[in-house]
């Protein structure tokens, strides 16, 4: 049975704040079961995209690191996309029905909001800036809005410039693994209480 977690928050945070790291660690540790052995990362998108690279950039940046022991699906050598999507919620539901499943995607948005980095409890809709009917994904949700919407969405991500995604990309797998070592190390010491006690 999968633990229930808070249920509905929304959270927006620039990518440049002082201390973004730390920040996002600590609200991804308040709703990410990172205890469970059944935790699955989707990093939605495509290398064929530079805005649409945020998913597969932050995927690559957590199986490049040996200390993060989750499976992420969707890496710039294997993407996650319109394509292979359906099929891979079909192989989870299959193999790990219970899993807990954080998607990470791009998405668009107001002018004065590029460079945010949404989490909220819920489901991604992928490919809803393209107007493309995918299934909604995931049981919490990681955005960054790396452009503007409103407008030949698919030409904007096309030429979105690769430095914004990429750098949220990176915030946003340190957060990811700073949560986890931070979990580790609370686990650690409840221990060393406990022995104490």
């Amino acid at each position: 049975m999968r633990t229930a977690l808070p249920t509905t928050y929304d959270y927006r945070i620039h990518y440049k704040e002082t201390g973004v790291v730390w920040k996002l660690s600590s609200l991804f540790l308040q709703h990410i079961p990172f205890a469970s052995h059944e935790l699955i990362f989707y990093c939605i998108g495509t290398d064929r995209s530079t805005g649409d690279a945020l998913g597969p950039l932050t995927g690559s940046h957590l199986t490049e690191s040996p200390l993060f022991p989750f499976p992420v699906i969707g890496t710039l050598e294997n993407p996650l996309h319109a394509l292979n999507l359906q099929q891979q919620i079909e192989e989870t539901r299959h193999s790990s029905p219970t899993a807990f499943i954080v998607a990470i995607d791009a998405c668009l948005g107001q002018g004065s909001s590029v460079g945010q980095l949404l989490f909220h409890s819920g489901p991604i809709h992928p490919g809803k800036a393209v107007g493309k009917k995918l299934p909604p994904v995931g049981d919490v949700s990681i955005k960054g809005i790396v452009n503007i919407a409103g407008f030949m969405e698919h030409a904007v991500l096309q030429s979105t410039r690769l430095h914004l995604p990429f750098e949220m990309s990176r915030i946003v797998a340190r957060a990811l693994q700073l949560a986890y070592s931070r979990t580790r190390s609370n686990n650690m010491d409840n221990r060393h209480h406990k022995s104490h006690n």
